[in-house]
């Protein structure tokens, strides 16, 4: 099912914080500055002029009186000019210093920023394909480098462990079906015998070979499924989707036959491709048609749909029958889980076809969804990335 990623807002990225931070750090130092230097010269512009210190006549007296008036009036306009200007060119300092308090602000949030994009870049580009490569951040030995470290460590760890479930899943497919094998061998054996077999032996042997066929299929789609989810993608090719869809309709001719099932192929076109593994894209394919028959009534119908739009290839099975409950669909896509045998009249299956779908799907990049229809029945969607077709390219 789709996971929504959630989208950050690009108004609260710890750059827009710390240009925010740096920027009112370089504003406060700057009106401090101003301040002091404004403080400064109105301290320094005061003048006091004191009386005269040895008497002198009265008219020389009132004369020098009146042109210490003169003095202070001219001086007073003086000051008030001087401080007009000073206050015009702090407010015009005060404006342009904000501008270069953003400005370096921002330069300095994202150098200060930039070893985190780096890591975050280089997270993002190291998958389960390249679990390898490692971050390797030059610098000093600070918290920015201690984190690259971290990660790198991390990585390394995931790495041994993917490559511990590959040996795991390669030693498995070998050790798992080799007693199947001896078992299988046994049965012939012992069937084979010259001397009459007892009717009761006969029909176990049957019953154990029906078993055993179940649990052939329950490793093979185990081991699709650990493949898919821990391996990489192998002998990749561009595939229609339409012709791998009409090739597992004629492999199931008879099933669907036998179950006397309608198919409605009419929207299975050729334009829907992909590229992918073959072998994988073909068992996404055969799982959701076999799911179609095998959880359908006698008598249903199956309509199935290979389409294209200008990214997407998308395969579209519906079935109908009974109606079913839309929150426990999420979990038909996790490993062993079924509705149940009321959900069709059957309970065969192993529980991994759509489980493996999904597993396939993701790991080509793209989705599988499962709604219920609401007249009754199921409808299976994947999406994959359409892939462009060249001339001469086999499906």
């Amino acid at each position: 099912m789709r996971n929504p990623r959630r989208l950050a807002l690009p108004g609260r990225t710890v750059r827009l914080r710390f240009t925010a931070l740096y920027g009112a750090l370089f504003l406060l130092s700057g009106v401090g500055l101003l301040a002091v230097t404004n403080l400064l010269a109105l301290g320094s512009s005061r003048v006091t002029v004191g009386a005269p210190n040895q008497p002198v006549q009265q008219s020389t007296l009132a004369a020098a009186q009146e042109h210490i008036r003169l003095l202070q009036a001219q001086l007073s306009e003086v000051h008030t000019d001087q401080s007009r200007q000073l206050l015009i060119g702090s407010v015009l300092a005060l404006a342009l210093m904000a501008v270069v308090s953003v400005v370096l602000g921002r330069v300095v949030a994202g150098r200060v920023l930039r070893p985190l994009r780096t890591i975050t870049a280089a997270t993002r580009r190291i998958s389960a394909d390249n679990l390898h490569e490692r971050l390797a951040v030059p610098g000093p030995a600070d918290e920015v480098k201690d984190l690259a470290d971290t990660i790198d460590g991390l990585l390394e760890r995931l790495e041994g462990s993917f490559a511990a479930q590959r040996r795991f899943v390669a030693n498995a497919s070998h050790e798992l079906r080799t007693p199947l094998a001896t078992m299988r061998a046994s049965l012939d054996v012992a069937v084979a015998k010259p001397d009459p077999v007892p009717a009761q032996t006969l029909a176990l042997a049957d019953r154990l070979r029906t078993e055993l066929d179940q649990v052939d299929r329950l490793l093979e789609g185990f081991l699709t499924l650990a493949r898919t989810q821990h391996g990489a993608l192998s002998d990749r090719a561009t595939i229609s989707l339409g012709r791998v869809v009409s090739a597992a309709l004629d492999a199931r001719a008879a099933d669907i036959t036998d179950r006397n099932l309608t198919v409605d192929d009419g929207e299975v076109h050729d334009a829907a491709w992909t590229q992918g593994s073959r072998t994988l894209l073909s068992r996404l394919v055969d799982n959701v048609i076999d799911n179609a028959i095998t959880h359908n009534h006698d008598g249903g119908w199956i309509r199935v749909a290979a389409t294209a739009d200008d990214a997407t290839a998308r395969l579209i099975v519906e079935t109908g029958g009974e109606v079913l409950d839309q929150e426990q669909l999420a979990r038909l896509a996790q490993p062993f889980q079924r509705l149940g045998a009321d959900r069709t009249g059957s309970d065969t299956g192993s529980g991994l076809g759509l489980s493996i779908v999904a597993a396939i799907a993701t790991a080509h990049g793209g989705s599988l969804d499962l709604d219920a229809r609401r007249e009754g029945g199921l409808r299976v969607a994947i999406s994959l990335p359409l892939a462009a077709v060249q001339a001469g390219v086999p499906a």
